[in-house]
């Protein structure tokens, strides 16, 4: 057993666990967080994606012992209360959500790309989330949603 320390979602946490314990068994069944889904498992899907040092990783890849001193943030701390963040209403008035599995994770990882470039093309979006997969919605609502985030973050810079 080893006793972890890290940030999640801004807050300092400690939990006992096993080292080889997976990150995405950690936020579903220690903490109770419950947007971070988990589709194949093994780091295919994206489906399970977290920022980890403001870095989208696969949590279904990253153990426990991995976690000292590291920054995870999950998809439940983009809203503030009930103000989405702008991905999030974007993914949502663009159609881009169908059956939604997939959504956290994309969001997450389209997040990752903004925060390290605020104004990307179509073939940086599809590099950034190259890793995830969905099989609903099609990928057009989501670059399209990807891209007014881009827009819209930008405008309110300037």
């Amino acid at each position: 057993m080893i006793n972890l320390k890290f940030k999640l979602n801004g807050e300092k946490v400690s939990v006992k666990t096993e080292a080889g314990v997976r990150l995405i068994d950690l936020l579903r069944n220690n903490f109770g967080l419950t947007g971070t889904k988990e589709g194949c498992g093994v780091g295919e899907c994206g489906a399970c994606t977290v920022l980890m040092n403001k870095k989208a990783v696969n949590s279904c890849l990253v153990l426990a012992g991995q976690l000292a001193g590291a920054s995870i943030e999950t998809i439940e701390s983009l809203a503030e209360g009930e103000m989405l963040h702008p991905l999030q209403r974007n993914f949502l008035e663009h159609g881009a959500v169908q059956c939604g599995y997939c959504t956290p994770g994309m969001i997450l990882s389209a997040y990752a790309l903004l925060d390290e470039n605020p104004s990307p093309d179509e073939e940086e979006i599809k590099e950034a989330i190259a890793g995830n997969l969905c099989r609903c919605t099609g990928y057009k609502q989501i670059m399209d949603s990807i891209k007014a985030t881009a827009d819209e973050l930008n405008s309110k810079n300037k």
